[in-house]
């Protein structure tokens, strides 16, 4: 079977249960945007030495996977989607990372005001990752805003990421030397 299915082509794609909708449906663009999460976490992944931020990334990039099956499907799919034991975003997934921001807190790290970006390559690919973050966030509460949301702990697993990965790019650029990134203020 080849990638190229060509059920696209006419502008629309699939939802889980085989649901066709437009290719810039609100609930496209919102598990969309958390595939490019994953991407960009896939780069900060790969472009740091720091085994603490690598080994952190993974599991969060698996449950992202989490993050976008649930917004893949249809609110009118949903029990569905939960009875064929599909997992769904639960506190649990967030509580991890209040771990890690738990664990980074605990730490050295330093920082003041705005951080900008690109005091090293690896913290640059952090912050590239919360900012697409971020707006994963804002796409899934539009969904939220139409009623087309049904589990609230996903904009707080967002949220609680976004927060993370902000604190792994001062976090990674307090221990590479380059003290903390300009801020601005």
């Amino acid at each position: 079977m080849s990638i190229a299915t060509r059920t696209g082509d006419n502008g629309t794609t699939g939802l889980m249960y085989n649901r066709r909708v437009s290719k810039c449906h609100p609930r496209v663009e919102a598990y969309g945007t958390v595939d490019e999460l994953n991407a960009a976490l896939g780069v900060a992944r790969a472009s740091t030495t720091h085994a603490f931020v690598q080994e952190s990334l993974l599991p969060i990039q698996k449950d992202l996977v989490t993050v976008m099956g649930e917004l893949a499907t249809s609110v009118d799919d949903l029990p569905r989607y939960v009875s064929d034991g599909y997992p769904v975003v639960t506190a649990a997934l967030t509580e991890k990372l209040d771990a890690l921001v738990t664990a980074i807190e605990a730490q050295s790290i330093t920082y003041k005001g705005w951080a900008t970006p690109g005091a090293t390559t690896d913290a640059a690919a952090l912050d590239l990752a919360r900012v697409t973050a971020r707006r994963a966030e804002r796409r899934v509460c539009a969904l939220q805003e139409a009623d087309q949301l049904r589990n609230d702990e996903i904009i707080v697993y967002l949220n609680r990421l976004s927060d993370l990965l902000w604190l792994m790019a001062r976090w990674v650029e307090t221990r590479s030397g380059s003290g903390s990134s300009p801020s601005v203020a």
